[in-house]
């Protein structure tokens, strides 16, 4: 089945990797993927060898997304000359200028597959944005196949109170696979011994991406309180992003500079997170979170999570230690939540990888889900 998958660009972004996890493991099973990577963004990302190196296609879009009728006259010509079978693609409200683009070309499938519910349509203007938003999921409604959620909430944000079609909206969870937190051997003491702190020090841990939608400055106040209940407590921020500057200033604000530590983006984070004790995720309440891997991440990583009700309940796994709280709770409250987290044992890495291998996000199983998605009788 030969697909032109449409994204942003082959860099460090959560559907990328995902993609690309899946064509890997793909590969991995024997099995032919004729898989083209359409980069809208039209530029060459860290992803990009890997890819090829795999027998994946990569095209960069020649015109830039935003001089929409020349960028759509030249994903048509791509969409001819390739002799595309399925279209899947990857921008949520945006996909409807993929799907327009289609328009009249004989495809078996067209997915736009919806990977949050933030419903971002690329305007800074709220009037514009407030306009375009029915405009576009009408014509993703209208022209395409199928309607492909990371999760219910995501799926059912993108509907907009449209019940799901038989046989063309569904869920598709992520595959993920649990391999490296398993074999993952961090010396627990030896990274503290990295970081400068003591050996009996407790890590409270944020990862990802340092922006206003992960709430990383709210996470910073729970450390300063949970310091006040333990003065054992450190925390680290592995990740980067337009937040860097003022989380930093904030540290000094609260008087944090010693207890906190930022890593920036790290390539070993599955081992990082193994030698950590809480994984923190205070996300705005609203639009929730579409599909949180790093949630199932730490969950493998046995660390104990505080979740913001931001948070879905799709990415729990049995077994997990969780406190999920509000955010019109004080950073006090959250703190009180988390040190009582220490009377609970930590939750073992390889029950949650057996509670992984029994779910739709199996690695297996997920992506036989996806190929399916691509026969007519499936979506």
């Amino acid at each position: 089945m030969r697909v032109l998958h449409i994204i942003e660009n082959l860099d460090r972004g959560a559907v990328e990797n995902w993609l690309v996890r899946m064509f890997r493991h793909g590969r991995e099973r024997g099995d032919t993927l004729d898989w083209t990577f359409y980069c809208a963004l039209g530029r060459e990302g860290k992803l990009d060898d890997e890819v090829r190196r795999l027998g994946g296609r990569i095209v960069y879009s020649p015109v830039p997304l935003a001089e929409k009728r020349r960028f759509i006259t030249s994903l048509r010509q791509e969409l001819r000359d390739g002799n595309y079978e399925v279209l899947h693609c990857h921008h949520d409200l945006v996909s409807a200028i993929y799907l327009a683009a289609s328009v009249g070309i004989p495809l078996r499938k067209r997915l736009v597959h919806v990977h949050n519910a933030d419903e971002s349509v690329l305007t800074p203007n709220r009037l514009k944005a407030a306009l375009l938003r029915p405009i576009l999921r009408r014509t993703c409604l209208t022209l395409a196949d199928g309607i492909i959620g990371i999760s219910n909430h995501t799926l059912d944000t993108f509907l907009a109170g449209r019940q799901r079609r038989p046989n063309r909206d569904r869920v598709h969870y992520y595959g993920i696979n649990p391999a490296s937190f398993l074999a993952a051997r961090m010396d627990r003491k030896a990274f503290r011994r990295e970081l400068g702190v003591t050996d009996d020090a407790r890590i409270l841990l944020f990862a990802g991406r340092i922006v206003p939608e992960k709430n990383p400055l709210f996470a910073l106040e729970v450390l300063a309180a949970m310091r006040r209940r333990d003065s054992c407590v450190v925390g680290v921020f592995v990740g980067s992003g337009s937040l860097e500057n003022a989380l930093r200033e904030r540290a000094a604000e609260l008087v944090l500079e010693h207890s906190v530590r930022f890593l920036g983006w790290r390539a070993d984070v599955v081992a990082i997170m193994t030698a950590c004790d809480w994984f923190i995720l205070p996300r705005p309440e609203y639009p929730m979170e579409g599909f949180g891997i790093a949630v199932v991440e730490a969950q493998l990583a046995g660390l104990r999570l505080l979740l913001s009700k931001g948070i879905a309940d799709d990415p729990l796994l049995p077994g997990s230690c969780v406190r999920r709280l509000s955010l019109a709770e004080s950073a006090s409250d959250w703190a009180r939540a988390a040190i009582s987290q220490l009377a609970e044992a930590p939750p073992s890495r390889y029950e949650s990888a057996n509670a992984l291998a029994n779910s739709p996000m199996d690695m297996d199983l997920s992506f036989a889900n996806l190929i399916r998605l691509y026969h007519l009788d499936a979506a």
